[in-house]
């Protein structure tokens, strides 16, 4: 199979992945609160992201871990599962899977500010033109088609959704900027963001174990949202000879996930919510697309 061919298959196996876990989250949540889907879902990827490491020969990189990487590790581990997926999954307990989904997906567009900054570019006027695309599309989605009434089905989980989007975005660069081995960043990310996970649940309720009918879930999510789908995605973009066609693909995912949504749920899919969605992948791809040029 050519490089190209390999980077296609596993772009399009990660988003696929991705596509599901929204109906995921939901089912997950209607088993457990969202602080023990946190807890539980970490654990489970620290734990599979650990064995990634052990059976794909790179064990020796664990004896390479020092203060330096720790103490990146315990940042972007904070942000990024703990602080992240507690308001995300916080959101999605609040809002219809297909709001929250929407919502959260303003990332691309919050990473391409925030980059910016950190790399101290100018941002031209397509890229507000594009943010101005999208906002708007965050206003149909939250008003429902209403914007003028601009009445949220819930304002608090619709604000968090938003702000999960930054999160990400934070995290994202932070991990960019390490030079730790992919499989040991992400171990490490999830070994303490799982540490701190366990220590809000401790404060926040009395820990109790999962059965098996929310176990299932939880694993799931654990699985292809925060650990393995990650590296296929890695792998995806190491294999192609354009990254920036793989990228593409991810504009497939929240498209999929509302299909999804709608068929394993029985969500009603709002038109608002698909013109919406539209609306926000639209002024990412504008983004991209003048990006690139």
């Amino acid at each position: 199979m050519q490089s190209d061919s390999k980077a296609f298959a596993y772009g399009i196996l990660a988003v696929v992945f991705w596509s599901t876990v929204a109906t995921a989250f939901k089912i997950a949540l209607r088993q457990v609160s969202y602080i023990e889907l946190l807890v539980y879902s970490s654990l489970f990827s620290c734990f599979v992201l650990f064995l990634s490491i052990v059976f794909s020969g790179k064990s020796q990189i664990l004896f390479e871990i020092n203060l330096r990487i720790i103490y990146k590790s315990v940042l972007i581990g904070f942000l990024n599962p703990f602080l992240y997926y507690l308001v995300l999954f916080k959101a999605y307990s609040m809002l219809p899977a297909q709001e929250a989904l929407s919502l959260n997906y303003t990332w691309a567009i919050v990473l391409t500010f925030l980059s910016s900054k950190f790399q101290k570019k100018r941002i031209g006027l397509v890229s507000y033109i594009s943010l101005l695309i999208s906002f708007f599309g965050v206003l149909v989605i939250i008003s429902k088609g209403r914007i003028v009434e601009l009445k949220p089905s819930d304002p608090i989980g619709a604000l968090l959704a938003l702000s999960s989007a930054f999160i990400w975005g934070f995290s994202w660069i932070l991990n960019v900027l390490s030079k730790t081995d992919d499989n040991l960043r992400m171990f490490l990310n999830f070994f303490f963001g799982a540490i701190f996970s366990f220590v809000y649940l401790s404060f926040s309720v009395s820990p109790s174990f999962p059965n098996l009918e929310a176990l299932i879930p939880i694993c799931y999510v654990g699985l292809f949202e925060m650990g393995i789908t990650f590296l296929i995605w890695n792998k995806a973009l190491k294999y192609s000879t354009n990254p920036a066609r793989v990228n593409n693909l991810i504009y497939l995912s929240p498209l999929l996930s509302i299909v999804f949504i709608g068929i394993i749920l029985k969500e009603h899919i709002e038109y608002s919510s698909i013109f919406g969605l539209l609306l926000i992948l639209s002024g990412i791809a504008i983004q991209n697309l003048f990006a690139r040029k």
